[in-house]
Parts: structure tokens; sequence; C-alpha cells
């Protein structure tokens, strides 16, 4: 029996034979070989459509890799112009920059001479009417000495000069 089970049974196979004789191609076994002679038609058809359809695949991949091919040539001699054009570019800006600094400091020297040069104006311009009375008192002097050296004698009219000087002085 079965541990414990207290089931005694056996299980044998038996054998049971079935007499069955060989029957000719009826109504039925048509059906199926005809059925199965449509699966191996479609499946012909559908093997014949999936070649086809890799072949037009196939196609599209090589003209997608041509394209692309193309397209990544097409962009790299874009990129490599456009590098080209930015280093140009960026050099034309750092020489722009350095033309800009040295054009400012020449500036700023060119304004302060501006600004030295209006300072001495204003200067001669507030004292033009001293310059002109000293510049004729000059003239004067260089004149007298010119006559001192050609023998003229002044003494005369300085002492005539200081009397009047003098008397006025006194009278007040």
């Amino acid at each position: 029996g079965i541990a414990g089970t207290g089931v005694g049974a056996s299980f044998v196979q038996v054998k049971q034979e079935t007499k069955q004789e060989y029957a000719p191609k009826t109504k039925e076994s048509g059906g199926v070989m005809a059925m199965i002679d449509l699966l191996i038609q479609d499946l012909a058809k559908e093997m014949a459509e999936m070649k086809v359809g890799e072949k037009e695949a196939q196609g599209d991949y090589e003209h997608f890799m041509s394209d692309s091919a193309n397209k990544r040539e097409t962009d790299s001699k874009a990129l490599s112009t456009k590098e080209a054009t930015k280093a140009g570019a960026e050099e034309s800006l750092l020489k722009n920059q350095a033309d800009h600094k040295a054009n400012a400091k020449e500036l700023k020297g060119n304004m302060e001479i501006i600004m030295g040069l209006h300072q001495e104006c204003d200067w001669l311009l507030a004292n033009f009417d001293v310059r002109v009375k000293a510049r004729s008192d000059e003239v004067e002097s260089l004149n007298r000495a010119k006559a001192v050296l050609s023998g003229a004698d002044f003494s005369f009219l300085q002492t005539v000069a200081t009397t009047r000087h003098l008397r006025r002085v006194s009278r007040h």
C-alpha cells in the first residue's frame, strides 16, 4: 500500500487493444490534407512577402545609411566652417579689445593735454591786463636802458618825479 494510508491500490498500465484497420482516404482525411496544403501555401506566400519586405527594408536601410553619411559629411564641413568663423571672430574681438584699450589710453592722454591747455588759456585770459602792463613796463625799461647805454642821463627826471610825489604827500 501507500505509506500508512491504507490504500492498497497499484498503478499498473493495462494495454487495451484496439483494432483499427487501414482505411483508405476518406472525405474527412481529405479535409485535413487540404488544410495542411493551404497552410503550406500560406506559409510560402508569407515567406515570399517577407523576402520582398526584407529586400525593401534593406534598400531603405542602405538609402538611410547613405543619407546619414552624406549628412555627417555636410555637418562636419559646416562645423569646420563655423569653428573657423568663430576663431576669426574671437581673434577680431581680442584685437578690437586691445585697440579699444589703446585708444582709451590715448584719449585719456589727449583729455589731460586739453585740460592743461584749457587751464593755461584761462590763466592767460585772467592775467591778460597784468601781462600787457608788465610787457609795456618791460619795453619802457629796455628803452631807458638803451638810452642810458647811449649816454642819456635820467637822474634829473627821477628827482623831479620824486619831488612832485613828495609835495603831494606833504599836502595831505
